[in-house]
């Protein structure tokens, strides 16, 4: 038998609903951050990982960490003199923060790779269970072979047409910023193969390693072009693994419609999740600075549109791409060595360091270190069409691919390719045919086909940040003509 209320009872309860004013239903919004703690677990992450770099990837000491590499950071933990921060000098890592609501953080270098970030249950203990690469280097003292294969650069005159005045006003134009927020550390200019100019901030030189950011994302694609070109991709087929999460029938998933080209392009129609404040939350944040896997975030994401139809750069689009380079190389060792064994050791990149997460997956969206004459170099083989030492290791095809705007870019000016930044449609004070790697803080390898020119300019930038890479160029370009 179904009892009911008794009818003064329900218009009592009807009542008290009926009288709510309606202000107050209209002032609720949902202003609580629910991922919190996550976000302090991030910021002491990404502070270990700015620190075990600065000091055990780039050779620098605590005192200039803090004053660039920390400068990033809104509220940096603890000062030079010391705080809530521990350096371990012998296992060559850094731990943030005291235990507690929000553990301590931790990151550690690991050879051939740089420093890992550990998850919250992970101690220096665990160092034995990282990656690490201990690939031997090609034979030779890079000091003593010739530019651009080593670091041996001839002291020759400029070349008939440079105007040195003008390449000097260019380069204190980088430097000579009228903000603090933007830290020029490096400058190189390589005119028709040569080095014509190269220049540093004080605490650095052509050794010192930083980070690329998203500069990380063109190595990227190049490593990816070098398998299409050999077949083992297909630029128009699908990604080549299955989606998260597992389901009964795989196959029936509508993302498999999303191709290598979608997540070269940023624009595989999936949710987005870094570009909707959530990187530092639950994003690539979580694998970057807090010791999560960088694969399962990039393939858990849902359909939300039609792949192609829309750009949208998302960290986690360069992973899908980059998991697709692994399932394609197949063995976890060729995968560890392909970066270099492929490309970094043939054009002597001999500095430069492919990061991974703690899995081995590589963090091809952004972490990768090296320095400014590596990054010449690696333009050098783009402004080479592909070929370095009369060996051709990427395709003039695939060049073309990754310097033609992404069709979902045409509305938006056709600044975009495949992972490399094209001029945009409405600047008209550099050549149409350059385009460049473009990372935070200011990283940038600009190649200009028309002038044989290739511009790197490495930055610590913070805030705002806002360097004009394009007016870079236009300035060098003016010591040319």
């Amino acid at each position: 038998m179904i009892r009911t209320l008794p009818r003064i009872l329900v218009a009592a309860i009807l009542g008290s609903f009926a009288f709510l004013p309606e202000a107050a239903m209209a002032q609720q919004e949902r202003n609580y951050d629910y991922w919190q703690h996550q976000r302090e677990i991030i910021r002491r992450g990404q502070q270990a990982v700015f620190m075990c770099n600065g000091l055990f990837t780039s050779n620098r000491t605590i005192e200039q960490v803090y004053e660039r590499e920390l400068a990033f950071l809104s509220e940096p933990i603890g000062t030079p003199e010391g705080g809530d921060y521990h350096v371990a000098w012998e296992e060559r890592g850094v731990e943030v923060g005291a235990a507690g609501r929000v553990p301590t953080m931790r990151a550690i270098f690991r050879e051939g790779i740089g420093c890992i970030i550990l998850p919250p249950d992970q101690t220096f203990a665990d160092a034995g269970r990282l990656p690490e690469l201990t690939l031997p280097y090609p034979p030779g003292d890079p000091s003593r072979i010739p530019w651009p294969d080593g670091d041996l650069v001839e002291d020759k005159a400029l070349p008939r047409g440079v105007d040195a005045s003008a390449l000097q006003s260019a380069s204190d134009w980088a430097f000579d910023r009228s903000t603090p927020e933007q830290t020029t550390i490096s400058l190189m200019v390589v005119y028709r193969g040569d080095i014509i100019h190269e220049r540093y901030a004080d605490g650095f030189d052509m050794t010192t390693r930083t980070r690329t950011w998203s500069t990380a994302k063109s190595i990227a694609a190049t490593l990816i072009g070098m398998l299409v070109d050999e077949g083992r991709l297909n630029l128009d087929g699908p990604l080549g693994f299955e989606w998260l999460p597992e389901t009964d029938s795989p196959e029936t998933d509508p993302r498999n419609a999303i191709t290598l080209r979608h997540a070269l392009n940023m624009t595989t129609g999936l949710q987005s999740i870094d570009n909707s404040r959530m990187e530092y939350a639950t994003g690539s944040g979580m694998s970057y600075w807090a010791g999560d896997t960088s694969v399962a975030g990039a393939r858990a994401r849902g359909l939300i549109r039609e792949p192609g139809t829309r750009w949208d750069y998302e960290n986690y689009d360069t992973l899908l791409a980059v998991y697709a380079m692994k399932q394609a190389l197949g063995g976890e060792r060729e995968y560890a060595e392909f970066p270099r064994k492929a490309l970094l050791d043939k054009i002597g990149m001999r500095s430069t360091l492919v990061s991974t997460d703690r899995f081995g997956d590589f963090v091809l969206s952004s972490q990768v270190y090296t320095n400014a004459r590596d990054l010449a170099r690696f333009g050098l083989l783009y402004l080479q069409k592909g070929v370095w030492n009369g060996e051709r290791l990427l395709s003039e095809k695939w060049i073309d691919f990754v310097t033609t705007p992404a069709p979902a870019t045409v509305d938006i000016g056709n600044m975009y390719g495949g992972q490399f930044w094209l001029v945009p449609d409405d600047r008209s004070d550099v050549p149409k045919d350059a385009y460049m790697t473009n990372g935070n803080r200011g990283q940038f390898t600009i190649i200009v086909p028309s002038q044989d020119l290739v511009i790197v300019r490495r930055g610590l930038d913070y805030g705002k940040q806002g360097f004009d890479r394009w007016g870079l160029a236009r300035e060098v370009i003016k010591a040319l003509n």
